[in-house]
């Protein structure tokens, strides 16, 4: 972490200092941007636009006060790589539970009357993440987005108790859009914005004041959901469990924090119109006691219930994520709709709050870049062609584990009755794994400017083009300090160029020259009157063992000086870790030519390109940048 850039403070450093534009507690009649919904998707948006201090930003919330207590709890490897660029990541890492394994339950064949254990595998397939699968109530994820934004130079705070009714929009106006919102005392309020964000739920009002839809299936099965502090002799409690009985349902069963909470998913069967409202009216105790028979021979009671609810699975996808896609006559998209407001499916593959997030993310920084001036405003366009298919690819992957989880445990003895064994469950487990750790979103040149072709990935085997940066160790020069490379990547919304040295260095040292020097340079073309790294942070990691590098010598844009006071930037430039793996060899590096990894501010790579080539890098930056 670095502070002090600008000066000296006093305080907690992880507060920024204030800019002159922070915000007030009151909601502004005009903003560049208005985020509606303080959910996961609205919070993110607001944690990324709350670092563009330039860009006038509200979060209003229908609810009066902020959510005590969440529905969703799974927080992904990628989620928590996420939460490092926003700053909380230890927050979290110290509070929440760890999922670090998966067992899988069945009939015993000897007596199916009760179950037994026949596996434990790792939840995470290890190296997939440097961070790990944890169990977070919604609620505290949202008071941790919610810190962020108070602690960034905006002093961004959510506006409680602002009920969204409508938008107009008009593009003659300087402010085209016009949101009108409800107080909690029934007055009409108006807030003029350039842009507008829904993350307002699955029954989101500004998806129907853009006229999208959602459409899908529902799966006509039921689940009982409730968290629960648990008296039980199940030894598994603590573990992550898929459990299957003989004809009596099955249960997924989740630790949750603080070291005895558990969340039970209790299988209550298919759904009828004869029987859907009984199952819609089960109590705890109804669900409980099916919870008891899954569980045979152990016993199960709650000592207390937290929450507790009963619901059917349906995934559906809106038909555009902002009010322009596909529509001809609209200049541009100006209203975007993330999270729920845009997709919706089950809570089986822990996956609604983290894929939410990650759509706000997306739109977070590319509104940020835009309005301030940075990138033009074709850019937007590329949010709907790129998120839309990943939500699509997650549903798919949805109803196929919906399907699997509801489906009975196979009888060996009578495998023409159907059902499955947990060996096919475990093992389709662990081939998604990627879906369940949330790194198997993957944006292509095909439906994305920002997502270059892969002819050079030969050169970065393991930075794949289109996904996010799979973080490894390096040591960094300046102060032999061991750490993730990844963790460099602030959520700030610049651009990184991380530069893998060549074996002479040769080209490593032209590319650093070209960067801070040469006219047709990015850095120098739109970097006018910035620090060198305002737009794009460009960083070196040389294959030299840490002890042969001189800092003094490394190339200027890997030693800047920057900030108000012009002091020295002792953070660009890497080594390999000399007591772990390399990271050249873990990566796929190659290691007589180097390369380029151009990073997008989402942490997603955009190109992988050789040191050498100018021409294509100031191609590619000349389509996401504009000049002041």
């Amino acid at each position: 972490m670095q502070f002090f850039r600008d000066g000296f403070h006093a305080g907690d450093p992880s507060i920024s200092p204030a800019h002159p534009n922070a915000r007030r507690s009151e909601l502004p009649a005009e903003v560049d941007v208005l985020v509606v919904g303080a959910g996961p998707a609205g919070l993110v948006a607001g944690a990324q636009l709350a670092q563009f201090p330039d860009v006038t930003t509200a979060v209003v919330e229908r609810r009066t006060e902020p959510l005590a207590l969440g529905q969703a709890d799974g927080v992904a490897c990628r989620t928590v790589e996420m939460f490092q660029a926003f700053g909380f990541a230890h927050k979290i890492l110290h509070e929440a539970a760890y999922v670090t394994e998966t067992a899988f339950w069945r009939p015993n064949p000897e007596n199916r009357d009760e179950i037994t254990r026949t596996q434990r595998i790792d939840d995470v397939e290890e190296g997939i993440s440097e961070m790990p699968h944890l169990i977070m109530n919604q609620a505290r994820v949202h008071a941790y987005l919610a810190e962020a934004m108070r602690r960034a130079p905006s002093r961004l705070p959510v506006n409680y108790g602002y009920e969204f009714v409508g938008v107009e929009r008009d593009d003659s106006a300087e402010r085209p859009l016009t949101a009108a919102l409800k107080t909690t005392d029934g007055e009409i309020t108006t807030v003029a914005a350039r842009y507008l964000v829904g993350g307002d739920g699955a029954r989101s009002g500004v998806r129907t004041a853009i006229g999208r839809s959602l459409s899908g299936d529902r799966a006509d099965h039921a689940w009982g959901v409730m968290d629960v502090l648990p008296v039980t002799d199940f030894p598994d409690i603590r573990l992550k469990n898929a459990i299957q009985s003989a004809g009596k349902g099955s249960i997924v069963t989740i630790p949750r924090e603080g070291g005895n909470l558990v969340r039970l998913y209790v299988d209550l069967g298919t759904v009828t119109d004869e029987n859907r409202d009984r199952i819609r009216a089960m109590t705890q105790e109804d669900v409980l006691d099916v919870a008891r028979d899954v569980l045979h021979p152990f016993a199960i009671e709650s000592a207390e219930t937290v929450w507790f609810s009963v619901y059917e699975v349906a995934q559906r996808l809106a038909d555009g994520f902002d009010d322009a896609t596909g529509r001809d006559g609209v200049d541009g998209p100006r209203i975007f709709i993330a999270g729920d407001a845009c997709h919706t499916h089950s809570a089986k593959a822990g996956q609604g709050m983290n894929v939410s997030m990650q759509d706000a993310f997306n739109i977070g920084w590319k509104l940020g870049a835009v309005v301030e001036g940075r990138s033009p405003a074709s850019l937007l366009e590329t949010y709907d062609a790129e998120r839309r298919p990943i939500a699509r690819e997650l549903i798919d992957f949805d109803k196929e584990w919906s399907a699997m989880l509801a489906k009975p445990a196979l009888d060996p003895a009578h495998p023409e009755n159907g059902g499955i064994s947990p060996e096919e469950l475990s093992a389709y487990f662990q081939r998604q794994g990627r879906y369940t750790a949330g790194v198997a979103a993957q944006y292509t040149s095909e439906v994305s400017t920002l997502t270059g072709c892969s002819d050079h990935q030969h050169l970065a085997i393991g930075f794949d083009v289109g996904m996010r940066f799979h973080s490894a160790p390096v040591v960094r020069v300046g102060d032999a300090k061991p750490l993730q490379l990844g963790h460099c990547h602030i959520a700030d919304g610049r651009w990184r160029a991380y530069a893998f040295s060549d074996a002479s260095q040769e080209r490593l040292r032209a590319l650093c020259t070209w960067f801070e020097e040469d006219q047709t340079s990015p850095v120098v073309r739109f970097g006018a009157s910035r620090d060198v790294d305002a737009l794009i942070d460009v960083r070196g990691v040389l294959q030299d063992h840490l002890h042969d590098v001189e800092f003094s010598e490394l190339p200027g844009i890997l030693r800047p000086r920057t900030g108000r006071l012009g002091l020295v930037d002792y953070a660009k430039a890497f080594a390999p870790d000399h007591r772990g793996v390399d990271i050249f060899d873990l990566r796929g590096i190659d290691r007589t030519q180097g390369a380029l990894v151009i990073v997008r501010p989402d942490q997603y790579i955009a190109q992988v390109l050789p040191l050498d080539a100018f021409d294509a890098i100031a191609e590619f930056f000349g389509s996401v940048f504009v000049s002041r």
